[in-house]
């Protein structure tokens, strides 16, 4: 395969993809990783508000999908496995392969290609902590339970500032915005897996706070989003909650703290009023 394609070939690339296709391909380049699960959530979705009757069904569509899309070599599997509950074929993580990758970017006439990179495991455990948070929400939206107006990851959600030592780059996991019909919630979210040393996370939220400091986002929007970190179990919330306290210059309404397993609760909750991350949608 050359270094560049001509138009022939990007045409005839394209033709192998129906549209939903190209929307798991722009999906696995949004999140960097997702497992089969992952992609049946957001591409056959089953049950009474889903286009599948059963969960089964959608996954055995789901895998026939993939795995004409990997003889293409639009994606390719990833070998490292990460624990969890699923087992089988629901399982398989997927990441955009060479072809996929530089297809989408011919479409966007964008140059150059991406090198892939294998991920270590506990890179790639976060990548599906964080990509879960999304597809939680898509099923949300599904239901009719809120609308997703953005929701941004990695490296989109970056926001590069002018700190007080020179130039910083604010690196949250995903940057979301969610609304109802009545109000809008803008929220940072952080997937914390108990992993980093506090004074680590603690470092981050100062560059929050840092953040907030210059105005950027709340001259972007209106309002700076609140920040929520979802941890895996209530020990390190408390201890995460008792290092932020601890901090006189960090202001701890900033922050939301909740264990993993209830991050959409905390999500949804955002849409609630309050003052520090809400607007009020017009009618």
């Amino acid at each position: 395969m050359t270094d560049s394609w001509n138009p022939s070939m990007v045409r005839k690339l394209e033709a192998l993809l129906t549209e939903r296709d190209r929307h798991i391909l722009e999906d696995l380049e949004r999140f960097r990783a997702l497992t089969t699960r992952h992609i049946q959530r957001l591409h056959f979705p089953a049950g009474p508000h889903g286009l599948h009757a059963t969960v089964p069904t959608a996954t055995r569509l789901a895998n026939r999908v993939l795995l004409r899309l990997e003889a293409h070599s639009f994606i390719a599997r990833i070998e490292r496995r990460v624990g969890g509950p699923i087992r089988g074929s629901a399982a398989i993580t997927w990441h955009l392969a060479a072809a996929g990758e530089r297809l989408l970017r011919a479409l966007r006439g964008e140059p150059g290609r991406r090198r892939y990179v294998t991920p270590s495991r506990s890179f790639l455990a976060h990548t599906l902590e964080t990509a879960e948070v999304a597809v939680a929400l898509h099923e949300q939206e599904l239901r009719g339970a809120l609308d997703i107006l953005e929701l941004d990851a990695e490296p989109s959600c970056w926001r590069p500032f002018q700190g007080p030592l020179g130039l910083l780059t604010l690196k949250p996991d995903l940057f979301v915005v969610i609304a109802n019909d009545k109000v809008e919630a803008h929220v940072f979210v952080e997937v914390d897996r108990g992993t980093e040393h506090l004074p680590t996370v603690i470092k981050k939220c100062r560059t929050y706070q840092q953040y907030r400091q210059t105005g950027i986002e709340q001259a972007r929007s209106g309002i700076f989003p609140a920040v929520l970190w979802t941890t895996p179990n209530e020990a390190r919330s408390g201890k995460l909650r008792s290092a932020i306290r601890a901090e006189r210059d960090l202001p701890s309404e900033l922050f939301t703290i909740c264990e993993a397993a209830s991050t959409l609760d905390a999500l949804t909750g955002f849409l609630h009023p309050s003052p520090a991350n809400r607007k009020e949608v017009s009618s």
